[in-house]
């Protein structure tokens, strides 16, 4: 299973997995042709067997939004060292995050994709506080940091980049916030962060600087 937006099964279906199932659908699948067909439906209806599944006609604004998710904290936490309630209740670490979410949401409005929630974000209120609208940054970060909880150790939440990057491991930072810089340039949009923490997460994993906030910090 591959999460870029690129990403699809040779048959040209794909299905998203998200997770947080008593939270929202967990499953979505589609055509990448956008258009709701029987193929569609009976996949859904197959997955649901494991987990709340819809089937969708936006597979790939579904796959973008995700890939937002993803790319304002993945590779934040790979940099740091920092869990996720960490990331987020550190100020200007919490900022950059935003940065990214807010390209990556531009970026992908470029592209002509609809978006839904970055998590529990709304996106233009994301993107509007990555412009540093004070009233969508109030927003934003009440969202944020009571999406934290009061302790800061447990749960010790650490994204999958983050885990890749302790274990030795490539990442996908490349994959990830190196293609939304890479799409960005292409359609005229500029994604400065996420340039930034593609180049300081792959530092980290060539061992040229040790994980710390420090890393994402530069040039913000």
């Amino acid at each position: 299973m591959c999460w870029g937006p690129r990403c699809r099964a040779a048959s040209g279906e794909a299905i998203s997995r998200l997770s947080g199932g008593s939270r929202h659908t967990v499953y979505r699948t589609g055509e990448v042709h956008g258009r709701l067909t029987e193929r569609a439906q009976e996949v859904c209806r197959l997955v649901s067997h494991a987990d709340s599944a819809k089937a969708t006609d936006n597979l790939w604004g579904e796959r973008w939004t995700k890939l937002c998710v993803n790319a304002m904290r993945n590779g934040v936490s790979a940099a740091t060292g920092m869990g996720g309630n960490e990331r987020d209740r550190h100020d200007a670490v919490r900022r950059v995050c935003i940065a990214l979410g807010g390209e990556s949401v531009r970026v992908g409005q470029k592209l002509g994709y609809k978006l839904g929630p970055i998590g529990t974000l709304p996106p233009e209120s994301l993107a509007r506080a990555m412009e540093n609208d004070k009233v969508a940054v109030a927003e934003i970060e009440e969202l944020m940091i009571g999406g934290t909880g009061e302790d800061l150790r447990a749960p010790y939440q650490r994204p999958s980049m983050a885990q890749d990057m302790a274990k030795g491991r490539r990442t996908e930072i490349e994959l990830m916030n190196g293609f939304i810089a890479a799409e960005g340039a292409r359609v005229g949009v500029a994604a400065p962060a996420n340039e930034m923490i593609t180049r300081q997460v792959l530092r980290v994993e060539r061992g040229e600087i040790p994980p710390r906030p420090e890393n994402v910090l530069v040039n913000t």
